[in-house]
């Protein structure tokens, strides 16, 4: 990890779309520069928060699967355009 700040948004309970939609609230919540780690669960919502978030030009730095297999972790930078 670097020494840049991170929030935590945990949505393994959301089903898509409401899974970006979380995302990105929080992620307007930070300043840019700023990381997001987001837990989530299932195929699904990884790709497809991923893709909309780097379609936002934010980068996804890491991507972890957790022991269980279907529970991911996603690591934000928030973009500095946005």
């Amino acid at each position: 990890m670097s020494d840049i700040e991170m929030a935590e948004l945990d949505i393994t309970h959301e089903v898509c779309p409401m899974t970006f939609v979380h995302t990105r609230l929080a992620l307007d919540r930070l300043p840019a520069g700023k990381k997001l780690l987001v837990r989530l669960r299932g195929a699904g919502p990884l790709d497809n928060v991923s893709r909309s978030l780097k379609l936002l030009g934010h980068v996804v730095e890491e991507i972890q699967t957790e022991t269980d297999g279907i529970t991911h972790q996603l690591t934000v930078l928030k973009s500095r355009a946005s």
